[in-house]
């Protein structure tokens, strides 16, 4: 995997039902959760990226948005669909979720430098996001992404391709899923 080129795919198509906004349009710190995806998988060493929508219609700078007319269905049709808009020059991804504000580049750095085909980023030992999928899998992790399900189902299919990469340290893997959750967003952000 040395010298290729690492495409960055932020899905951020959900309507965020339980917390009662799409949450790609959710700010924190005067940014939006998908602008902020963004800048995590650029400043992580992606390019392009590309930015799957859905629920919300947004512009986006510096991304290739691409719209999941299915994105009701779940994540994994997500998944699909950014996978399919992918360049052909792009012979690995970086997948991200628009929900996780607290992962930092070095994450998405910690990934590209570990030269897998497949990793996933792991904190106090358990398999989160980010992850990275080398273009050679992208037909086999697009058939495993049924239903609000990402590469999970192809992660544990082929434990043996897969390459754990701690991030300890390197942000933190909580995702926004609530009006509680984005409490302690809003918390978080009064007292830094």
């Amino acid at each position: 995997m040395k010298g290729s080129r690492v495409a960055g795919l932020l899905l951020a198509a959900g309507q965020g039902a339980r917390l009662g906004t799409p949450k790609a349009l959710v700010e924190y710190e005067g940014e939006r959760l998908v602008d902020r995806g963004v800048r995590l998988l650029e400043e992580g060493g992606c390019h392009p990226v590309v930015v799957v929508l859905g629920a919300a219609t947004v512009q986006v700078r510096r991304a290739v948005t691409v719209r999941n007319p299915d994105w009701p269905t779940g994540m994994g049709s997500s998944l699909r669909v950014g996978l399919a808009a992918l360049p052909e020059e792009a012979e690995s991804v970086v997948i991200a979720l628009v929900d996780q504000p607290f992962i930092r580049p070095e994450a998405v750095r910690a990934l590209i430098a570990g030269q897998a085909e497949v990793a996933v980023a792991t904190y106090g030992g358990r398999r989160r996001n980010p992850v990275l999928i080398a273009r050679r899998h992208f037909g086999a992790v697009a058939a495993l992404a049924v239903g609000d399900v990402g590469a999970r189902p192809f992660l544990k299919a082929h434990p043996e391709l897969v390459t754990e990469v701690p991030c300890d340290g390197l942000g933190d893997p909580a995702d926004i899923d609530t009006p509680g959750d984005l409490s302690l967003l809003e918390t978080s952000r009064s007292e830094t």
